[in-house]
């Protein structure tokens, strides 16, 4: 399937060398606000066309465009993209608002499109060998789980990171996805969210590149903490942060069972050791891959989706599962605010 990358930014790169790998994309097309940026990346990775967002999407040989521009445009360009009649399938997360996001799914519904959103992560190997560790009883019937993304935010190290302290910014939207993406696919739907949000730092100094020493003015909660009721009825307990400095000794993620507890890597990559500790042992044993992966795969979700196209099946990384991250994404700050539980209206199979 021939596809375009709208938005040649630092993830963009990835994708393009994971992806010129395909047996079942090629990417012919890449399309950036800044023209500059998308003819470097062109000619960085031989793609054939550099084009404007609107020539990429007018292009009638294209059939899917891959969304990686800025969280605050994507619901913006998959709603382009659908309206030219083509797939699209976006970086995390799918929109910055519920309404957006809802419309994206819809709209692809309606046109009889594919809309599919990253993380495709959980279709790595660490998320896959641990969800085979379950379904085979190694940990008996889950109970609860833990989350943990805590760290001190991107400022020091990204070139350009205002846009993680506005609006649609924060650590829930940026890393969140992984998180509660994994969770979703090992325990199921969420029934309901209750939190507490702040923005305990306020202010953020830019480290890195032309804008270092420039202020930021937080905008959005950048420390959550919160519990998770799923519907076949673990509990988990979720904190994503910006707001911890010096950093902190938490697993990723754990997830506990009536006979046995599974640590698994970190979310954001493909891979890693998923250990297991039964009932009365005191020792992890490190579990065989399902499969091998490599640390970053992303495109993997892309491939899936195309497959699935050809193929008449649903896609895994598709739009109901991405709004259904969004929706728990936004009830950890709307439980805040509000001081009770967040039931979602969403679910996913």
């Amino acid at each position: 399937m021939k596809a375009g990358i709208i938005g040649c930014g630092n993830i963009s790169a990835i994708y393009l060398e994971n992806l010129k790998k395909s047996p079942v994309v090629e990417v012919v097309a890449v399309a950036d606000l800044v023209t500059e940026r998308a003819q470097a990346r062109a000619e960085e990775f031989g793609i054939a066309n550099a084009y404007t967002v609107d020539e990429l999407l007018g292009d009638k040989e294209i059939e899917l465009v891959i969304n990686l521009t800025i969280p605050g445009s994507h619901a913006s360009i998959d709603l382009a993209a659908l309206e030219a009649g083509k797939h699209v399938y976006a970086e995390k997360p799918l929109a910055t608002s519920l309404q957006d996001g809802k419309r994206v799914v819809e709209l692809a519904e309606q046109k009889g499109l594919r809309a599919g959103s990253a993380p495709d992560t959980f279709l790595g190997s660490g998320v896959q060998t641990a969800k085979a560790a379950i379904e085979a009883g190694k940990i008996g019937i889950p109970v609860a789980a833990t989350a943990f993304m805590m760290g001190g935010g991107p400022e020091g190290w990204h070139p350009d990171p205002e846009f993680f302290y506005a609006p649609g910014g924060g650590p829930m939207l940026d890393m969140g996805p992984y998180y509660l993406t994994a969770l979703v696919e090992l325990l199921g739907s969420i029934r309901r969210i209750s939190a507490s949000v702040g923005a305990q730092i306020p202010m953020r100094t830019i480290g890195s590149g032309p804008k270092s020493g420039q202020q930021i003015q937080v905008q959005t909660p950048t420390h959550l903490a919160g519990t998770i009721d799923f519907k076949q009825g673990a509990i988990a307990t979720m904190i994503t942060s910006f707001d911890i400095k010096a950093g902190a000794n938490l697993p990723w993620i754990e997830i506990y069972g009536t006979e046995g507890t599974l640590s698994l890597p970190d979310p954001n990559f493909f891979n890693g050791d998923v250990k297991l500790r039964r009932s009365g042992s005191s020792e992890w044993e490190v579990l065989t891959p399902v499969f091998e992966s490599t640390q970053n795969e992303r495109g993997r979700g892309v491939n899936d989706m195309v497959e699935a196209i050809r193929s008449g099946r649903k896609h895994r990384a598709n739009g109901n599962l991405a709004y259904h991250v969004l929706e728990a994404m936004y009830a950890f700050e709307e439980s805040s605010i509000s001081g009770s539980h967040v039931v979602l209206a969403s679910s996913h199979e």
